[in-house]
């Protein structure tokens, strides 16, 4: 076994190498073969591979607009070429990524912390260390992240989340609040961070909040009862809110809610996984399981924010969308209008990132890392 595992280090393929007892996977590049745009804002997408819970998996793609040979490259695992003195890399479950000024942050949810790293070179910076962290949100200097605030444990008695601020300057917190029960996604509007509450280690007893912070004294000012097990929560230009439920997998069905002035005005009964808004446009993927009978169902659409309903459009009827196994992201330019969807496969291998023009057609597809989630454009 040991001949075996120096004969593995030394293969010379450029992909793999042993670092106390474990592999690590190098940076590859792939060229799309698609060229470059000319004078694109956007330079670059980052995408977050979460990685299965468990296996230190949690990696760093780029996807270069820009175009090295007038061509876009997809590289994939650049965290670790950039960082080789970093152990285990970015660690274990990557939950969220956000770029904020000229830094890059990533929320590593089981292995507790943030880190922080320069958005153009992903040089590693620092880190912040916050219990079972889940998602960012940003607004003035600060950086605000949202916290389990314990183990990963499924319990009655599990502790209420809280929400950190972070100096962004600094990398310090400099404050905490106590909110509900595991705390999810945040958006900031009117000079209050809004923080939707899951509840989903007290499984059959969801939470069904957002809570109201008070950006100016960092206190929760207000509770607004929505629905059961809250995740996705989103601002748009309007001041509107979007907040998405995930139902209980049984006899409570996920939907959308539009909040205005703090209270709950339209209910949408359409599943949404994942979701991002441009411009009037709100852009949705669903994937929702029953335990019931144990069926997946795949969904993708748009809502126009304006109007509170969804668009009629044949956006999402390429064949490859109907073919993604398992839709797990999608990412919006908010320039241009086109779009890239995250395909996590079966969550244990190399996902997909698929790519389609403003109008619905589908242009390429490269391999991701594992569970590809969120991203984060690079201007």
């Amino acid at each position: 076994m040991r001949i075996l595992k120096l004969l593995l280090c030394l293969l010379p393929l450029g992909l793999f190498s042993c670092r106390e007892d474990e592999y690590v996977t190098y940076m590859t590049d792939e060229d799309t073969g698609v060229p470059s745009a000319e004078g694109n804002d956007i330079v670059g997408l980052y995408i977050l591979n979460e990685g299965n819970m468990g296996s230190n998996r949690c990696t760093l793609d780029y996807l270069d607009l820009g175009g090295k040979d007038s061509t876009i490259h997809y590289y994939r695992n650049i965290y670790a070429e950039r960082n080789p003195s970093t152990v285990k890399e970015l660690g274990d479950v990557g939950n969220d990524i956000g770029i904020y000024g000229t830094k890059l942050w990533i929320v590593v949810n089981c292995s507790n912390k943030v880190e922080v790293c320069e958005a153009e070179s992903t040089r590693r910076i620092g880190q912040v260390n916050i219990d079972n962290c889940r998602y960012l949100a940003f607004d003035e200097g600060y950086a605000y992240v949202s916290s389990y605030a314990g183990p990963v444990q499924v319990a009655d008695n599990c502790p209420l989340g809280r929400v950190y601020k972070v100096d962004t300057l600094t990398l310090q917190k400099v404050d905490s609040v106590v909110v509900g029960y595991q705390p999810e996604e945040m958006a900031v509007a009117d000079g209050k961070l809004y923080v939707a509450n899951s509840g989903g280690y007290r499984v059959p007893t969801y939470d069904n909040r957002i809570m109201v912070i008070d950006l100016a004294t960092f206190k929760v000012i207000k509770e607004i009862e929505v629905d059961i097990n809250l995740h996705r929560l989103l601002a748009d230009s309007h001041g509107q809110l979007w907040v998405s439920t995930r139902g209980n997998f049984y006899d409570v069905a996920p939907a959308l809610y539009y909040l205005k002035d703090d209270k709950v005005v339209t209910r949408l009964e359409i599943p949404v996984s994942s979701m991002t808004i441009a411009g009037d446009s709100l852009y949705f993927t669903g994937t929702t399981f029953s335990y019931v009978d144990g069926s997946y169902r795949k969904n993708f659409g748009i809502v126009d924010v304006q109007r509170r309903a969804v668009i009629d459009t044949n956006l999402f009827d390429a064949p490859e969308i109907k073919n993604i196994t398992l839709p797990y992201g999608i990412i919006v330019n908010p320039i241009d209008k086109d779009f890239y969807l995250l395909d996590a496969k079966n969550y244990v291998s190399s996902g997909e990132l698929l790519h389609f023009d403003a109008s619905g057609q589908f242009q390429w597809r490269v391999s991701t890392g594992d569970i590809p989630s969120r991203g984060a454009f690079l201007q």
